[in-house]
């Protein structure tokens, strides 16, 4: 899109958040904001719509600097922030897009599929239950597919037949901003979902070959990891007093110790804990592959506090339960133990660069690292984190700096053999 005043963009906003159904209260409070983005604007000589005006408004109207990173615990902090930062990453999506992209897949997954495409979407829907795809993978490959085929109906294509290059290309466009490894397998389930309609008949159009052909390379970035003592830091800090204290503790110590997947620490079972012979058996939600682990002495005697102490009386099969009534488990696609670890970080009051993830994740990457700062072969790293092969388990011969250092060569020893 072109150049544009401010007042048209917020009005396609506006209009585009009323459509999506968001409260009417939520889209007062855009609209206070963005006539406040005006009367700024007009007061510096100016109507025109500009990353620059949004970011002057917010700093020297709002008081807010986007680029400031905070936690719940910074004396600046204000949760009322988010709200003015978010109106202006609004007006700059529809002005480079044409469209909001959804940024929860909690929201993407709500939304119903565009009429014109929903025969389409229920047949991949059938396909993807039919050949046994786990519920985690189908839930992620459909919103990927969904969230082209809304931006398709966003941009007047109703159909299938209406499908072109040009539109695949704009979608891809608005994509632009998420990370390369997420744009290739954004690739790979709108590849399958479009040979699925040229096999199925649905479409006689070769609509895959219209998409470009991107590799995800794992090797881009190294993983980034936590200090051990950051580690111990947040185990130590937890209050394990408390019911809740003795559930997050069992669950992060899980994490650290075994490098569990957070879905296979959310929906492992009671049966799985074998007492008896001092396993952990499991079938792991990405592979399907079972793994067996021994059940170490300080993760066992965190469970069965849990179990005696802290976990509310319920016949569910799960483990680990919500700590509020209802109580259930965590939700298949539920982001619940980033926020249990999340809240014991901030409580620990442990700082991380900007550049380290802060989820659950990073405890799998931790633990790989250690292990293989400790000399532990490959092989085994691989058969604990659950890979498939020690391929996966590779990139973190990158972390090991030590070692790498030994395999430094010595430029004058080199420089002496030329010469020779």
């Amino acid at each position: 899109m072109g150049s544009a005043t401010i007042m048209q963009l917020s009005q396609a906003v506006l209009d585009e958040l009323q459509r999506l159904g968001y409260a009417v209260q939520t889209i007062a409070v855009y609209r206070g904001l963005y006539a406040r983005l005006l009367r700024f604007a007009e007061a510096n000589g100016t109507e025109q719509y500009s990353e620059e005006i949004c970011q002057r408004w917010l700093k020297e109207s709002m008081e807010i600097d986007a680029t400031r990173v905070v936690t719940g615990t910074d004396p600046v902090y204000r949760r009322e922030n988010y709200q003015p930062i978010r109106v202006c990453q609004c007006l700059t999506e529809w002005h480079l897009h044409g469209c909001l992209p959804l940024k929860k897949q909690g929201k993407l997954a709500a939304l119903p599929v565009p009429r014109g495409f929903r025969n389409a979407y229920d047949s991949y829907v059938e396909f993807c239950h039919d050949s046994g795809y786990s519920q985690r993978g189908v839930y992620t490959r459909l919103n990927r597919i969904k969230r082209m085929l809304l931006f398709l109906d966003q941009h007047g294509v109703s159909d299938l037949k209406a499908i072109t290059a040009r539109e695949i290309s704009a979608f891809l466009k608005s994509q632009i901003e998420l990370d390369s490894r997420t744009v290739a397998t954004m690739l790979v389930a709108c590849r399958a979902f479009f040979r699925h309609l040229k096999r199925t008949g649905l479409t006689d159009d070769e609509l895959a070959e219209k998409l470009p052909k991107i590799k995800a390379n794992r090797q881009f970035r190294l993983p980034r990891v936590w200090r051990r003592e950051d580690v111990l830091a947040v185990l130590n800090s937890i209050d394990r007093g408390s019911p809740v204290g003795k559930r997050d503790y069992a669950i992060l110590l899980l994490i650290t110790r075994y490098g569990l997947r957070s879905l296979d620490v959310r929906t492992l079972k009671l049966s799985s804990l074998r007492w008896n012979e001092n396993l952990i058996e499991i079938v792991q939600s990405k592979t399907g592959e079972p793994l067996r682990l021994p059940l170490l002495q300080d993760v066992g005697w965190a469970i069965i506090d849990y179990l005696r102490n802290g976990r509310p009386p319920s016949p569910l099969p799960e483990v680990f339960l919500t700590s509020t009534v209802p109580f259930r488990p965590f939700g298949v696609h539920s982001c619940g133990l980033n926020a249990i670890l999340a809240k014991r970080v901030r409580q620990a009051g442990v700082a991380f660069p900007r550049d380290v993830p802060k989820g659950v994740h990073a405890l799998r990457h931790t633990l790989a690292s250690l292990m293989l700062a400790q000399g532990v072969e490959l092989p085994v790293i691989s058969a604990v984190l659950g890979h498939l092969s020690s391929e996966s388990t590779g990139v973190y011969l990158h972390t090991d700096i030590e070692a790498l250092r030994q395999c430094a060569l010595d430029p004058e020893e080199v420089l002496s053999h030329e010469r020779q």
